[in-house]
C-alpha cells in the first residue's frame, strides 16, 4: 500500500467529516485527482509503514504508542472500513509537528533496528533505513507546514 498525507482546508475537513463510508471514498478520489502537488501533500510510498512503527510501539496498531507520535501516520480518527483514511485535527497536527521536531536520525535508527522483522515487509537494512529516514524528514516538514497553516491532515494508504 502506498501512503499519502494531505493537509486539507477547513471546507474540505467539514465535507470529509460529514461523509459516510461511501462518500469518504468519493471524497478521497476527488481530492487525489484534483490535488496539484503543492506543499500540503507528501507521498511516503511504502515508508509510512516503517515510520509508524518507529514512532510507536513497533507495530501497525494505530493505538500502539504514545500520543502525539502515534498520530503522525495511523493514529487518529479512522474514516473508512476498507482502507486507511485517518483524520488528525488541526490541534493534533500542531502537537504532532512539535513532537516530530524532537526526532533525530540516531533516535529513529535505534527504533528502526528493533522492528520485528517477522511482521515487517521491508528489507530492514541500511538502504531501507535511508529510505525511511528520507521519507520521515519529508513528513516532519509537511507537518510543520500544515501546523503553520492551521490545517487538519488526512493520511491515506490504498
Amino acid at each position: 500500500m502506498l501512503g499519502v498525507h494531505f493537509a486539507i482546508t477547513s471546507e474540505q475537513e467539514r465535507s470529509l467529516l460529514a461523509a459516510d463510508d461511501d462518500k469518504v471514498g468519493e471524497f478521497l478520489e476527488e481530492i487525489e485527482e484534483s490535488w496539484d502537488g503543492d506543499a500540503f501533500r507528501v507521498d511516503t510510498d511504502k515508508a509510512w509503514d516503517a515510520i509508524h512503527r518507529c514512532l510507536t510501539d513497533g507495530t501497525l496498531d494505530p493505538d500502539g504508542g504514545p500520543y502525539p507520535m502515534s498520530h503522525a501516520v495511523l493514529g487518529g480518527r479512522h474514516l473508512h472500513d476498507d482502507y486507511y483514511v485517518v483524520y488528525v485535527s488541526a490541534a493534533e497536527v500542531r502537537d504532532v509537528a512539535e513532537a516530530l521536531r524532537t526526532v533525530d536520525r540516531v533516535w529513529l535508527r535505534s527504533r528502526f533496528d528493533v522492528i520485528d522483522g517477522s511482521d515487517y515487509d521491508g528489507a530492514q537494512d541500511d538502504d531501507d533505513f535511508e529510505y525511511t529516514w528520507s521519507n520521515f524528514v519529508d513528513v516532519r516538514a509537511f507537518y510543520d507546514r500544515a501546523a503553520t497553516a492551521d490545517r487538519s491532515v488526512i493520511f491515506t494508504a490504498t
